[in-house]
């Protein structure tokens, strides 16, 4: 990726082609590199900024020339000149406001939307190693404050600039009227924001905990919102909600204490502005009335105090600003730092010439073409490891077809070999869109893989069959409606090798045993991983390995495991009433489930949505 910056104008559109490589090296840096991405706008808007800054020191000048030289001369001519000269300058004014602020606003966006794209695109490279380093809440609290926060300290860059030239060109104007009071203002003007730095660096401390608490209650809300389902089986839910809600309370006090700091800073912005202008303006009325400065010049003098109200709010809104912005900008870089956990160059990118072996050294697990392996696991984590090598998402020594794993491009691993399990995404569309993500299908393979998942009900359920409308999540459809969609996603994908975590878990027996004895028949040629603890899935897989500690401990079909191993037989049926009541001791099955699984497969028409069972549609097993 290059760093060319674009060009300032108005009519070009985000996303960018290329939004350039982000100095994460630290938050002043990451800044930077927002400024550079963007320096002929940000050079523009500085002299925006500046001119305008300048103007507004112009009318306290023409004022003192009008009153001196048309008013006290009694210059008619004089007069209407110096007035038409004041109106011109408002008029000038007015437009060089508009222009730096449309120039600011651009600037503004253009921090966002890139600072948004670098994120993005850091979280795509990441892929699924992004959850184990940093949670949803997170990205969310990033995306809700940090950004806008980012995009309004890059503000500085030209009512910043603006105001210091405007400081020093009112120096020099004050300097000809009077020493002394070109002194007070020049002195008071810093005092001003010396004065309320104290309170700024209180605030910002206190913003910065209630920023990093307030993120991990968010990233707790995520996970809360994510879980609901599994908490609400578990009965969970009170737990965690109550601890969310003590979370909450324990964040009151400190929002209290950023809210009463923030009181006091914009009170004292407010308020001593304008006790230093009255002390200036008692200052030069009684240097007019000794006859010290002309009348004219007094009025200059109140101008000029008024106008410096402007650099001097922009002195202190910087202030204010900069500290935030480098605070939201810490928490952008730390995303952009984060890298996989596998550092080697990969280059490969074409699959084994034949069918291959896909082996895990560490586990001993190894499979087979053309077969349906089901792995099975008293602990999820030690078969997700597992998955995750075979994967390549972890560092590992994993090999197909001889060749390791490690060597192999990312995006090509992907395409050949695939994960799908039930934290997957689902978009928006049409139902065709969500399962074909990719397009290119046909709605004859559409509604194969739709059968194959057993799926095909949400044709006559959902309005407009493959045209039904799919909301965000699959918001519109049931938790085993939605976990089936997923399951014909990843058949359509028909990649080599698919990885299959717990494809079936919130099914109910009858639509379970369904998909069971049809994820087989569909991939035939290919090499299929369930990952899984049902009996009805077991039952359907050609191998079955069972993991201890990591390791294969035993390889066979379900029966043959539930008849050597006993440890085996208790972990399949920990638990298993109601939908798997009956089961077979030796294979498994229910044959009342496995039953009306055939019927089903010989009638498309058989309603699905486990009414058969008494089960309502998504329950969980």
């Amino acid at each position: 990726m290059t760093d060319r910056p674009d060009p300032p104008t108005g009519t070009r559109r985000v996303p960018y082609t290329d939004p350039g490589s982000p100095d994460h090296r630290s938050p002043l840096r990451f800044l930077w590199w927002l400024v550079t991405m963007q320096r002929a706008r940000v050079l523009l808007g500085a002299t925006w900024g500046t001119l305008w800054m300048c103007a507004l020191m112009l009318p306290p000048y023409l004022m003192a020339r009008t009153i001196d030289d048309g008013l006290r001369g009694r210059d008619t001519g004089a007069l209407v000149r110096w007035v038409a000269v004041v109106l011109a300058v408002g008029a000038l004014i007015a437009v060089l406001g508009i222009l730096r602020h449309r120039t600011m606003t651009f600037i503004r966006v253009d921090g966002a939307y890139r600072t948004v794209q670098a994120v993005t695109r850091h979280v795509n490279r990441l892929g699924t190693e992004l959850p184990r380093q940093v949670s949803a809440g997170e990205l969310t609290h990033l995306q809700a404050g940090d950004i806008g926060r980012i995009a309004r300290t890059l503000t500085i860059t030209g009512p910043g600039v603006g105001a210091v030239v405007a400081y020093l060109a009112t120096a020099v104007l004050l300097v000809r009227i009077s020493a002394v009071l070109a002194a007070v203002i020049l002195l008071g003007v810093p005092l001003l924001a010396v004065t309320i730095g104290p309170l700024l660096e209180k605030l910002h401390g206190a913003e910065g905990r209630y920023r990093e608490e307030q993120a991990a209650l968010t990233a707790l809300a995520g996970d809360l919102v994510a879980g609901l389902g599994v908490l609400n089986g578990l009965g969970g839910k009170p737990v965690f909600a109550e601890r969310y809600r003590r979370r909450s309370r324990e964040l009151v006090p400190l929002g209290y204490r950023v809210a009463s700091l923030t009181s006091w800073v914009q009170a004292l912005g407010a308020c001593l502005p304008v006790v230093f202008l009255a002390v200036v303006t008692w200052l030069s009325a009684r240097m007019a009335a000794a006859g010290e400065i002309t009348v004219g010049e007094l009025v200059a003098v109140y101008g000029y105090v008024a106008a410096l109200l402007v650099p001097v709010s922009m002195f202190i809104e910087g202030a204010d600003d900069l500290p935030r912005g480098l605070v939201s900008a810490r928490r952008v870089i730390d995303i952009l730092a984060l890298r996989p956990e596998s550092s080697r160059a990969r280059t490969r990118t074409a699959p084994p010439a034949g069918p291959a072996e896909l082996r895990d050294p560490e586990s001993g697990l190894v499979l087979r073409p053309g077969r349906v392996t089901a792995l099975v696991a008293a602990r999820p984590d030690e078969a997700r490891a597992v998955v995750d090598r075979l994967a390549g998402y972890r560092e590992s020594d994993a090999t197909w077809g001889g060749a390791g794993v490690r060597g192999w491009e990312p995006a090509a691993l992907r395409r050949h070999v695939l994960v799908s399990d039930n934290e997957s995404y689902v978009f928006g569309g049409t139902l065709a869109s969500a399962v074909a993500v990719h397009g290119g299908r046909t709605p004859a393979e559409i509604e194969r893989a739709l059968r194959a998942a057993a799926a095909e009900d949400l044709l006559d359920l959902l309005p407009g069959g493959l045209d039904a409308p799919l909301e965000d999540r699959g918001r519109n459809v049931s938790g085993g409606q939605l976990q089936r969609l997923r399951l014909a996603r990843a058949l359509l994908a028909d990649p080599e090798v698919l990885l299959l975590v717990e494809p079936t878990s919130a099914l109910d027996a009858l639509t379970e045993a369904a998909a069971a004895s049809r994820i087989g028949a569909y991939r035939a040629e290919r090499t299929t991983l369930v990952v899984s603890t049902s009996p009805l899935v077991l039952a359907r897989a050609d191998r079955v390995c069972h993991l201890v500690d990591g390791r294969v401990r035993a390889v066979g079909t379900h029966g043959e495991l539930l008849a050597a191993e006993p440890v085996y037989a208790a972990l399949v049926f920990r638990g298993d009433t109601g939908a798997h009541a009956g089961t077979h001791p030796r294979t498994g099955t229910g044959a009342h489930a496995e039953d009306q699984a055939e019927d089903q497969a010989e009638d498309p028409a058989e309603d699905r949505t486990g009414a058969a069972t008494g089960l309502p549609e998504g329950a969980a097993r």
